[in-house]
């Protein structure tokens, strides 16, 4: 279905979007920064809407059912791993559920990888034993085994072994803005009763009473365009059968046009509509299926990988693993473990 791109080392995309309503819209922000403006050699001032992380984020989450931790039933067959954690609050016993598709470090998850028998398993299937070389193709043949999302939206293995396992993302993307300008404005959270605060429930005396004027920070922009990246050439470079590859490409594919579809809510204050269809920058012969196609395909190759034998039988590995809430630390031990890392620091110096 993808000979065009046989030998392609990246396929570059990217579709112009819009504020659905008005001109406004709310950027990502980061901590002690805010948002991420920047200005072009050029001199054109420019602003980081969505950073890469992100839109990681986002494209593993239109294909969960709801919001996880399972697969959506069109994905059905589609490896990971599912976790069912034994939880101790208060002494008494609670179970959670999560999976290797909403964990922030995906297979790397303490949840996971903590459990040593599938920490062993993985390590066997890999070869990986702490020290030499890392088999690059059998860590991919691995991860796709588990959880092909992990491989596609990479995964850093720190958990295991001196922490060396570390697989950058086959799909990634963004989204910024062009000729960037604030539009600052505010408000007041009032409070009808005492606008004063001093009026305040018993047990209660956070400083959340009374009313509170804030300041809110938005933007316009010329141009705010998604680009999209398929790194064709490393995923070639994991030696994958061509039906795995195939199942990868067409989920990635099938994962950008759900994005699309969707809807982009970003944010309260940020909510995107594509101005066109997907247009591809390199090589500009493919073309992007549509969403129903690409959908068809992803099925077609998870029952060919599936008969092949290059899945986990069965394919959703399930786990379990203890855990338990750790107590609030007091007054005092925050201060004599303040203490403490002085003074393993002085060690250090001396």
């Amino acid at each position: 279905m993808f000979e065009e791109l046989k030998g392609v080392p990246r396929l570059l995309m990217h579709v112009e979007l819009k504020p659905i309503q008005g001109d406004r819209f709310q950027p990502t922000g980061f901590a002690d920064l805010g948002a991420a403006v920047y200005e072009r050699p050029d001199g054109k001032r420019m602003l980081l809407v969505e950073s890469a992380q992100s839109m990681a984020n986002r494209l593993e989450h239109v294909c969960l059912d709801g919001d996880g931790p399972d697969i959506a039933s069109e994905l059905n067959g589609l490896p990971y791993v599912r976790v069912k954690i034994n939880a101790s609050v208060d002494g008494k016993k609670t179970e959670l559920v999560t999976s290797s598709l909403v964990e922030a470090h995906r297979l790397n998850s303490p949840f996971i990888i903590a459990n040593k028998k599938f920490a062993e398993s993985f390590s066997t299937g890999t070869g990986y034993a702490g020290t030499g070389q890392i088999n690059w193709k059998r860590v991919a043949k691995i991860l796709f085994s588990y959880d092909p999302n992990s491989l596609l939206h990479g995964v850093f293995m720190a958990n295991l072994g001196d922490g060396r396992m570390r697989v950058p993302r086959v799909i990634s993307a963004f989204i910024e803005a062009e000729d960037a300008r604030e539009a600052n404005s505010g408000g007041v959270k009032n409070n009808p009763l005492d606008p004063t605060g001093r009026l305040r429930v018993e047990g209660f005396d956070k400083d959340v009473y009374g009313n509170v004027p804030y300041h809110r920070s938005e933007f316009t922009a010329g141009r705010v365009v998604a680009y999209f990246n398929l790194d064709l050439a490393l995923l070639a470079g994991y030696g994958l059968p061509d039906h795995a590859r195939q199942l990868l490409i067409a989920l990635a594919l099938y994962k950008v046009r759900r994005l699309l579809a969707a809807g982009l809510r970003l944010r309260t204050a940020c909510d995107l509509t594509p101005l066109s269809d997907l247009r591809i920058d390199a090589p500009a012969s493919f073309n992007v299926p549509d969403e129903s196609v690409l959908r068809d395909a992803v099925k077609r190759e998870i029952r060919e990988c599936s008969k092949a034998g290059d899945f986990c039988d069965p394919a959703i590995t399930e786990l379990s693993v203890d855990a338990s809430f750790k107590a609030k630390k007091s007054a005092q031990n925050k201060e004599e473990a303040a203490n403490d890392d002085q003074s393993d620091e002085d060690s250090a110096e001396d």
